[in-house]
């Protein structure tokens, strides 16, 4: 029986002191970078060494998490 082929992977996008955190949410996935526009291109590079081409998703999904600190 042939596997079905994963349609997208998401990705937890953090921002921290350094720059920005990627990790792949039901994958082993992760990458880091100085910029948000490397970051994508970073994981770009890890979604395609993780997966076979075969078996490559089609769609890279960003959730980026962004905190904010109100005072009273």
């Amino acid at each position: 029986m042939q596997e079905a082929k994963v349609k997208e992977v998401i990705f937890l996008v953090e921002e921290t002191d350094e720059g920005f955190t990627a990790r792949a949410l039901d994958y082993s996935i992760y990458t880091e970078a100085d910029t948000l526009d490397e970051l994508k291109e970073m994981i770009k590079d890890a979604v395609k060494c993780h997966f076979d081409e075969e078996e490559r998703p089609r769609i890279i999904r960003l959730h980026i998490v962004k905190q904010e600190v109100l005072t009273l």
